[in-house]
Formats: C-alpha cells, sequence, structure tokens
C-alpha cells in the first residue's frame, strides 16, 4: 500500500503535490517523493520519512513547474527506505519517473528479462524499478520522435499489462512533455481522476484516494479504469484509452476495511458508508450468536473502527463510548516494519480512559486483526483499566491468508488466524469472547444496491489469488524476502548502493 498523487496545471504544483501527500500520508509513512518538470528540466526530491521530515522550504522552492507528480511508500521489505523511495527515474526515452502503488507477482521473471534480453540495469529489490524500466523500454521499442503522442503512451501501457502480473496502479511524468497514469487489468488497486477550472484553464489530477483531490480543490471526475491508461499533455488535455484485452473491476477490499480514509470514493463506493454496512451486518451477527449477550458499552480502538462500532452500538442498541486516546504522533502500528516495533508502540499510541473500563463488560470493536499481537495488548489493557468481561469483535474477516498484492501481510505464520480457529485465536489474545465478520456480509457490505463490481480481491480472508500467477513455491519465496526476521536484519540499512 503507496500513496500516488500526479498534477498538471497552470501555475506552480509543489505545494499542491506536498499537500495532497499529506494527505495521503495513512497509505505510507515510510518515504515520501515529489518530482516536476520546469522548462525542460526534472526536479527531484525523496527521502525516508513523513512527508513533514522529507520536505524542506528550501526543497520547495526548487520544486518548480506546473506539473508532477508524489508517492508516499509504505515499507513491505527489509529493504533500504532511502533507496527505495519514489518516484524511481530512468533518463530514456525522454526521461520519466515513476510512482507505483501495488505489487508485481512475476517481478523476478521481469528483472532477467530486463537484464538478459532488454540490456536495463535494475539498482534496487524494488518492483517499482522494475515496471518503471518494462515501460520505458516498451515506449523505447516505438522508436518515439521528440514530440510524444497520446497513442504512443497507449501502445505503451498496452504492453506493460502484457508482460506485468499483480497489482499495480501507477502514475507517471515525461519529462517536459505530459503525465500518465494507469491501473492494472483487475483495477485492484485505487486511482482516481479530479479536474478543477480556474481562470487561466483546466487543470487535472491522478491520485490514489479522493480525498486528496478534493483537499487540493479538485472536483471528483471518475475512477481510473481497471487496464485504462490516461494521458494529460502539457496544454492541459486528457486523453484516455482503455489498454487490456480483458479488463474487469475487482478492487481490493481491504482498502474498504483498513487502508482508504473514511471520506474517499474509491470505485464509486463511499469508505464512510460501506463501514457503516460493515457494523450493521456486524451487529447482526452479534444477535444471532449471542442474542442473550451481557454487553454493557461499544468501544472502538481508533481510528478506523469507529464508523462500523458506532453502527455496532446502534442496532445493538448499546451505549457507544471512547474508551482509549490515540497519540497522534504515532504512526499506524499496522504497517510498522517488525513485530518488536509494533508491540512497543501499542502502548505509546493508546491509553484507556478507566472509568470507561471500570466493572463492566465491554465490547471491543476493530476494524481487522491481522496479526493479532496488538490486539492482544488492548485487550490487556481493556482489563488493566477495570473491564469485568473484554469481548472482542473484528469488522473483518479472520485474515488466514498472505496478501501479494501490496499489503503488508506476507508470511503466514505471523497472521494470527492462519490454520486456526476462532477459539484459537480468542485465547490467544486473551478476549472472553471473539468475533468476526463473515465475508459474504463484507462483501455485501461494500457492494451496495448491486453496485457493478465484478467481484473483489479477497485473498487475504479466502486464499484466492484473482491474477492466477500465484502458488505455493511464489508464497514460500514472499515469506522468506518479506517476513519480519527480515525486516529486522535490514532495519538502518540506508545504503544506496550505485
Amino acid at each position: 500500500m503507496c500513496g500516488i498523487i500526479g498534477i498538471v496545471g497552470c501555475d506552480s504544483v509543489n505545494h499542491r503535490l506536498y499537500d495532497g501527500l499529506t494527505l495521503l500520508q495513512h497509505r505510507g509513512q515510510d518515504a515520501a517523493g515529489i518530482a516536476t518538470s520546469h522548462e525542460g528540466k526534472l526536479m527531484l526530491r525523496k527521502g525516508a520519512g513523513f512527508v513533514r521530515d522529507v520536505f524542506t522550504a528550501e526543497h520547495m522552492l526548487r520544486l518548480k513547474g506546473n506539473m508532477g507528480i508524489g508517492h508516499v511508500r509504505y515499507p513491505t521489505a527489509g529493504t533500504s527506505a532511502a533507496a527505495e523511495s519514489q518516484p524511481f527515474y530512468v533518463n530514456s526515452p525522454y526521461g520519466i519517473v515513476m510512482g507505483h502503488n501495488g505489487n508485481l507477482t512475476n517481478a523476478a521473471v521481469l528483472q532477467t528479462e530486463l537484464f538478459e534480453s532488454d540490456l536495463r540495469h535494475i539498482n534496487t529489490s524494488s518492483d517499482s524499478e522494475v515496471l518503471l524500466n518494462v515501460f520505458a523500454h516498451e515506449l523505447q521499442a516505438l522508436k518515439p520522435a521528440k514530440v510524444v503522442t497520446p497513442e504512443q503512451i497507449f501502445t505503451t501501457v498496452a504492453a506493460v499489462h502484457e508482460r506485468c502480473k499483480g497489482a499495480y496502479a501507477v502514475i507517471g511524468m515525461l519529462v517536459g512533455r505530459g503525465v500518465f497514469a494507469f491501473r492494472d487489468p483487475l483495477g485492484i488497486r485505487p486511482a482516481v481522476i479530479g479536474i478543477r477550472h480556474t481562470d487561466n484553464g483546466t487543470e487535472y489530477a491522478v491520485a490514489s484516494e479522493s480525498v486528496a483531490l478534493q483537499g487540493l480543490g479538485f472536483t471528483r471526475l471518475r475512477d481510473v479504469a481497471p487496464g485504462e491508461a490516461v494521458y494529460i499533455d502539457t496544454e492541459g488535455n486528457l486523453h484516455s484509452r482503455q489498454c487490456a484485452r480483458n479488463p474487469a473491476l475487482s478492487p481490493c477490499i481491504f482498502e474498504y476495511v483498513y487502508l482508504a480514509r473514511p471520506d474517499s470514493i474509491i470505485d464509486n463506493v463511499s469508505v464512510y458508508k460501506s463501514r457503516l454496512r460493515m457494523g450493521e451486518k456486524l451487529a447482526k451477527n452479534i444477535l444471532n450468536q449471542r442474542p442473550d449477550h451481557d454487553i454493557d458499552v461499544v468501544i472502538p480502538i481508533p481510528d478506523t473502527s469507529r464508523t462500523s462500532a458506532m453502527e455496532v452500538a446502534f442496532h445493538l442498541g448499546l451505549k457507544y463510548r471512547e474508551g482509549f486516546i490515540k497519540n497522534r504522533y504515532i504512526g499506524r502500528t499496522f504497517i510498522m516494519p517488525g513485530q518488536q516495533m509494533r508491540k512497543k508502540s501499542v502502548r505509546q499510541k493508546l491509553s484507556p480512559i478507566d472509568l470507561e473500563f471500570s466493572g463492566k463488560n465491554v465490547l471491543l470493536v476493530d476494524d481487522s486483526i491481522v496479526r493479532g499481537t496488538t490486539s492482544g495488548q488492548i485487550v490487556q489493557m481493556a482489563r488493566d483499566a477495570g473491564a469485568k468481561k473484554v469481548y472482542l469483535a473484528s469488522a473483518a474477516p479472520p485474515v488466514r491468508f498472505p496478501n501479494v498484492y501490496g499489503i503488508d501481510m506476507p508470511a503466514p505464520a505471523e497472521l494470527i488466524a492462519h490454520n486456526r480457529e476462532v477459539s484459537e485465536i480468542q485465547e490467544i489474545i486473551g478476549a472472553d469472547w471473539l468475533i468476526y465478520q463473515d465475508l459474504e456480509d463484507l462483501i455485501d457490505a461494500v457492494r451496495y444496491d448491486k453496485h457493478p463490481i465484478d467481484t473483489f480481491e479477497s485473498s487475504c480472508f479466502n486464499g484466492e489469488y484473482i491474477t492466477g500467477d500465484v502458488d505455493n513455491a511464489y508464497l514460500d519465496s514472499l515469506e522468506r524476502e518479506r517476513s519480519d526476521d527480515v525486516k529486522r536484519a535490514g532495519a538502518g540499512d540506508d545504503l544506496v548502493v550505485l
């Protein structure tokens, strides 16, 4: 999970790219980068850390130009944040910078092809650099002239679709020529187009979530369709074309559960309303299993679960209370690299309000339970605050399988629900009762009112990998490369190898 944004404007875009990345900061806290184009030259600044840490006033002054792209990264592997911060750059053809959200499942094969056949050097272990070089090679193969055409962009993206497998939402820029974006043929990762009319002309933007566009004054135009490519030239003209042979909308359902901000609209579905419906369906499941429950109060585990928890409380006819105060200077623990860091962070992140727990039977509501470590600590915090009984409800089904499409849950052994029954998980977490959302209910909550979504990418819940190229050998290799042990071994490595 990363965040991408690109703007072609009528005046300087540097501060708007910065502001857009801050609105997408929840999608990646490991590194950030911005690239702009000014008078045929590339201006690039990227580095490890939050957006506010990477860019100073001096950096912003140097990022000149009326078009550019930005990226926030979150870690999925034990590699250097500095070396793998995005956007990546290649100088031929034209000079191309690119940022990518997702994961290529055939990156290893592509890297071999690029080295042996395409004669291109990959300098990092990032699949985003692989994707950039595939794009650059396919564009170069067209023998483009000085002036690039939308047709050449679309032909190139079609070739990328033929070679690349997995999930990818991409933002890129041809230096001095325009900004392009495209989405994989299944639309697993999100991308949305915005438009803004000014006295000087029309501006366009593409971002991972509509919240970034809204915050910058753009009106949400539409989502980038699965397999579609869009190209915005320097004159502010938007060109688009379907570039995949068999596109089908299959967005990642975990975007709605956890990744996206509630005020975003993804594939024409309100994240906020989908989470309300998750809470409604979870409440019905609670009543079905325990109609004579003894719950006194419903308390969310902030922040993502608040929307669902409010609806759970409403449909159960119970009090909703804020029982935890969140330290907003601690990042999202789910996307922190390494189990030890997550363990340390949860008690720094959350502080209980004892009076909301003392002498009560408490139902804690979380958006999902992935590794389970933080859930166990939170249950114990509730007991330490005086709760008589602590129940835990998850607005998502059990996460039993690795995600290979850009979410940091790669090693089955690190998933608390992998090969375990709910009763076993309940015992490990230390809850008096544990209940999960049903997958069918989750799908219905998102695909409300027969929304035309073909299917959802739900592999972390059902183990079904929709790209059709994921086998046990791939999963084993992913676990070796991206486990928490690997991340700990790679921690602190900021060497850039040239």
